[in-house]
């Protein structure tokens, strides 16, 4: 199996109709896709480009500029979903032991899920939250640019043969309940209390091209820029640090770091291992 990361063979021609790829999405529809990582973004293109059975990628160009069924499923391949309840729980257990006890000092609380996708780690920080006594007092933000995502984080369903792993994680993340307290379920799906949904702010936000909305005190962008090549992860970090308030926090991925960009020595490492950092 082809690595992710592994550029696929693009010849000179590929590499000029993959940049016009981009710049039409952009220049028509407000999709900034150029400075993501090309090796992976490449290859989803090809991908798509075999899926609709086209003969080259300046064909699915034309198509997903004057068809709009073709926009979504190109947005749906480039727009990275990969997430799970409670993915990486060692992070999330950290949260509650470390972090959680100095914002029981704030008298309100606000967290953003920045590249939210499809909302599982949204309504593992509202369980998380609601157990430690704080849901009255937290606001959280769940943003993406994916609008077909978002619609689907907001039905708070997920596939029921999932919750045997996402029960693991939770256990493992320090949860203090039986999980299946949080949902009831059908034959496919499990379907999470709407109590979850009570402090819970859904939007559509991209990264690349939307500027700050609010302060923070929590910020998690957990698996998301390493999808971006340096110059848009600065542009990024700078959104971050901008929208986030003096002595917040920010949640990285394993694979993600702070301390290489611009402002990174303006934050503290809390807690290195789990990619927690404090802003000074």
């Amino acid at each position: 199996m082809t690595h992710e990361t592994e550029a696929p063979a693009l010849n000179e021609l590929q590499e000029i109709e993959i940049n016009l790829l981009l710049e039409g999405l952009y220049q028509k529809y407000g999709y900034d896709f150029r400075g993501y990582v090309r090796a992976s973004l490449s290859r989803r293109v090809l991908n798509r480009m075999k899926a609709e059975r086209l003969p080259t990628i300046t064909a699915l160009l034309e198509k997903v500029l004057h068809e709009q069924g073709y926009l979504e499923r190109l947005l749906n391949d480039l727009s990275i979903r990969m997430t799970e309840m409670y993915r990486d729980p060692d992070f999330f257990a950290v949260f509650r032991n470390k972090v959680v006890p100095l914002l029981r000092e704030l008298p309100e609380i606000r967290i953003w899920h920045a590249g939210c996708a499809t909302g599982e780690e949204v309504y593992s920080m509202a369980i998380l939250m609601h157990e430690e006594g704080l849901a009255d007092r937290t606001t959280i933000y769940a943003t993406d640019m994916n609008e077909k995502a978002l619609a689907a984080a907001q039905k708070r369903a997920f596939p029921l043969k999932k919750m045997q792993q996402y029960t693991k994680n939770y256990l493992k993340a320090g949860g203090k309940k039986a999980f299946s307290e949080y949902y009831t379920t059908d034959h496919r799906f499990a379907y999470f209390h709407p109590i979850l949904d009570e402090n819970l702010i859904f939007a559509q936000h991209n990264l690349v091209t939307d500027g700050s909305f609010n302060e923070f005190h929590v910020i998690l962008c957990r698996n998301v820029m390493i999808y971006f090549a340096n110059d848009l992860q600065q542009q990024v970090h700078r959104l971050i640090y901008n929208s986030l308030a003096d002595g917040g926090f920010i949640g990285l991925g394993s694979k993600e770091s702070i301390l290489f960009m611009p402002k990174g020595m303006q934050y503290e490492e809390f807690h290195p291992h789990e990619r927690i950092y404090r802003k000074k």
